[in-house]
């Protein structure tokens, strides 16, 4: 199983951590946030990783040298600028495509989107489980928390718009809204999805979700609010997270 891990960002709520080496390498509780992920999505199933990269990229690629990417195969996606997540995925399309064939694999096998500033136990296989089932182009995992940057999805739990703070909510037409969640950062993807991603140069995901779900196409959510999830977007967070791995809140 194949999955992206999206480190290319300047983590410039993290500063000071971040001044000398990028978020993917701060460290939680003796452990880098990028190895914590790896680690995680091993014990999903995946076996090849890219990672893509901007800020202090080269201590990323140096630092999966000197680990040998952890005993399976990670490709580091490099960008000149950054391209945010849909910008950064599509930028990294090739590696989830068949070589030969230079389309998405015939057989359909979801891969794993993850951010790398989050830190969770959400069961990802109950998440590819869930994503199967529906036949979705894209399941998301998200929680009942709040959050200044909310998905709404309809009584099926199909995305049909968002809300920003301080703006009307954005909706599909003709959808009706009854779940406003957060997102969570964590994607299980159909390879049908990277032909669609249509728009050029730096884009969010969210806004080819949005686009694609007016199309009729099927973005489901994946309640989680059962896990332990935590954003690592601050220093006071990441010292928290230290707490809690040796709590052992993760299980």
């Amino acid at each position: 199983m194949k999955a992206m891990i999206l480190a290319a960002g300047l983590g410039t709520r993290l500063r000071p951590l971040t001044d000398k080496r990028p978020k993917a390498l701060v460290e939680i509780d003796g452990r880098t946030m990028l190895e914590i992920t790896i680690r995680h999505l091993i014990q999903a199933g995946v076996n090849e990783v890219i990672v893509n990269a901007f800020h202090f990229a080269e201590m990323i690629v140096e630092y999966l040298r000197s680990h040998n990417s952890f005993g399976i195969r990670v490709e580091v996606s490099l960008e000149d600028t950054l391209l945010d997540t849909g910008g950064g995925l599509k930028k990294a399309r090739h590696f989830f495509e068949d070589a030969t064939a230079g389309h998405a694999t015939a057989n359909d096998q979801p891969f794993i989107l993850h951010n790398v500033d989050v830190l969770s136990n959400i069961d990802l296989g109950r998440m590819i489980a869930a994503h199967k089932k529906h036949q979705a182009l894209a399941t998301l995992a998200v929680q009942d928390r709040k959050t200044s940057r909310y998905l709404l999805f309809d009584q099926q739990l199909e995305l049909c718009g968002r809300h920003t703070s301080n703006r009307e909510p954005e909706l599909i037409a003709g959808k009706q809204f009854a779940h406003e969640l957060a997102f969570s950062g964590i994607h299980i993807i159909s390879p049908r999805l990277l032909p669609m991603l249509t728009e050029e140069s730096a884009f969010s995901i969210v806004t080819s979700y949005l686009r694609l779900a007016a199309e009729g196409e099927k973005i489901m959510a994946f309640r989680a609010g059962d896990y332990y999830w935590r954003d690592l977007g601050k220093p006071e967070s990441v010292a928290q997270a230290a707490q809690d791995l040796k709590q052992n809140l993760l299980g």
